[in-house]
């Protein structure tokens, strides 16, 4: 099976750093996209960054500037360099996974989303 396990969030002041890390485990053969998504209660989820292999990363207009997304392949773990951090990006942040895994018999392809991380920007 596949697992994504988020870390990294906090509790940060206006104009902080964090950096959120996405581990994936499971017998991983390929991932072919990650992307990050924040949820804030009572808005709708928000993609902030994609990167999909081969592609350049794509982010959200309200962090560009100010994210960077990452990947170290040979650790299947992914980042999310947060920088100049405001009140409102204070939200859950999650991480998903695209990709091909090995169940021990066959190779599958899998699409998972991790538990998330709490980010809070106070002002």
């Amino acid at each position: 099976q596949v697992q994504l396990v988020e870390s990294g969030g906090g509790l940060v002041h206006s104009g902080g750093s964090l950096n959120l890390s996405c581990v994936i485990s499971g017998n991983i053969a390929r991932i072919s996209r990650m992307t990050w998504y924040r949820q804030t209660p009572g808005k709708e989820g928000e993609l902030v960054a994609d990167m999909t292999n081969g592609e350049s990363p794509n982010y959200a207009d309200s962090i560009k500037g100010r994210f960077t997304v990452s990947r170290d392949k040979a650790k299947n773990t992914g980042f999310l360099q947060m920088n100049s951090l405001k009140p409102d990006d204070t939200a859950v942040y999650y991480c998903n996974a695209e990709g091909i895994y090995h169940d021990g018999a066959y190779y599958r392809p899998f699409n998972e989303r991790g538990q998330g991380t709490h980010v809070f920007v106070s002002s």
